[in-house]
């Protein structure tokens, strides 16, 4: 390889060239051991408070080459743990300066601020890592699963739970036919745990000086800076995050959507406590329906937050309590019916003997297990494979489906639905409901 090739030109151009040749074994240069520098990758970090100091210690095996984050308070932990990685507050000149020396970029920011900072790093062609929701707005999902699609790069979205067990012995049970064809979804959630349902504060503040204010803004309309959105309530603001729905229905309907190829619904209808013009309301149960696609009938899948809980299922025991937990996933067939956590772990059948009978004679794995949602994101960027929950197959539609959920919300209105093309046939939606208008200076 000649040395007038930029490194990023090799790492970055693998996930097109996927085919034609793979990183060499580190054991086939240097022995147990050895790592060669082929097989690591640079990695800049976007976001590195909270979540995103998890989203930089799963790329503990890599080379930490970039951190970026517009609150130095919130950052510090990651800043310390990896002291020699160059530091940013603002990523586009991150990525502007660093582009030559990154492989692969990981986004945890609040949701208005995903899509463009995913974008930025696909158009430079580097792999993206980004969490959920994958975007905030239903335009911005389809642009870069677009994007994913015509890079070649490798995408994940953090749901993680796609890549865990349970996700796929759901699959494996509901395919061998353990509670027979299945004819409802129902998920529940303690969310909002963050303030929602509320007007504007009025109150002035002054910016703390560890955060860079319009960079935490970033795309979204200017306004004063409150505690009420940084540094972790922005999720109940419109402007800034998908509510409830957005923050959980990724992590919950994945299996679902997943297994039941549930790809548009065709209407969508919802209820909820007082609508607020700039923040998602207190508690709402919205119930999407699908139709009849593939190999399966119709489907009803049934969303409840602010600890709404779905109906005791008929084949529970008497002596069993209900709900199970403060968030789960119950799905109901026309043979039994099932529970599991809001990721999909730790699925089991509601009826104990059928419970007892199938753990006595478990589904053969029929899909494939992973190290989880890290490990399989960074092992698919060095060999030009596809990741779990990627931009253009898997999260983006799984996205989409998710926020047209809050569209019914926030309209009040039955929404009908094309399940070819998701758009909405029966009332005209906000523009800006779908595509954000974004600040000088922000694009897509």
């Amino acid at each position: 390889m000649s040395s007038d090739i930029a490194r990023r030109d090799f790492v970055g151009g693998m996930a097109a060239a996927g085919a034609m040749f793979h990183i060499v074994p580190r054991h086939v240069l240097g022995g147990p051991g050895f790592r060669a520098p082929s097989d690591t990758l640079n990695v800049a970090c976007i976001g590195v408070g909270g979540m995103g100091g998890s989203d930089v210690r799963g790329m503990s095996t890599e080379n930490i080459y970039a951190l970026c984050d517009v609150d130095e308070r919130r950052g510090a932990r990651s800043f310390e743990e990896s002291p020699h990685a160059k530091r940013y507050r603002d990523f586009r000149i991150m990525l502007e300066r660093e582009g030559d020396n990154i492989d692969a970029v990981t986004v945890s920011t609040p949701d208005h601020t995903h899509a463009v900072a995913a974008m930025m790093a696909l158009q430079l062609g580097k792999h993206v890592y980004c969490q959920k929701p994958l975007t905030r707005t239903i335009w911005e999902a389809r642009e870069l699963a677009r994007a994913a699609r015509s890079s070649g790069c490798t995408t994940q979205m953090g749901n993680q739970g796609h890549s865990w067990e349970g996700t796929r012995q759901i699959r494996e049970w509901v395919e061998a036919g353990w509670i027979g064809t299945v004819r409802e979804v129902h998920y529940w959630t303690n969310r909002p745990i963050w303030p929602q349902a509320i007007e504007r504060p009025l109150e002035t503040y002054h910016v703390p000086d560890n955060l860079a204010w319009d960079l935490w803004l970033g795309p979204a309309p200017e306004r004063p800076y409150h505690p009420a959105y940084a540094p972790f309530n922005w999720r109940g603001w419109w402007d800034f995050g998908t509510g409830a729905l957005g923050d959980i229905a990724c992590h919950s309907m994945d299996a679902a959507f997943w297994t039941l190829k549930l790809g548009y619904p065709s209407a969508i209808e919802a209820e909820s406590t007082q609508l607020f013009e700039e923040t998602a309301p207190a508690a709402s149960r919205i119930e999407y329906r699908f139709p009849a696609g593939g190999d399966r009938g119709p489907i009803t899948v049934v969303w409840r937050d602010g600890n709404l809980a779905p109906p005791r299922p008929k084949d529970l025991a008497d002596s069993e309590s209900w709900p199970w937990g403060d968030s789960g996933q119950l799905w109901i067939g026309d043979e039994g019916a099932l529970v599991a956590g809001i990721y999909g772990e730790n699925p089991r059948l509601v009826n104990g003997e059928r419970q007892t009978a199938l753990m006595a004679d478990p589904p053969e794995p029929r899909y494939a297990r992973t190290e989880g949602v890290y490990a399989e994101w960074i092992e698919a960027c060095k060999t030009g494979g596809r990741a779990g929950s990627d931009f253009a197959e898997h999260s983006g539609p799984l996205t989409e489906m998710v926020l047209l959920g809050n569209l019914a919300v926030r309209t009040a209105k039955t929404l009908e639905i094309d399940p070819r093309s998701g758009e909405v046939t029966n009332t005209v939606i906000p523009q800006d409901y779908i595509k954000p208008e974004y600040r000088n200076g922000w694009s897509l």
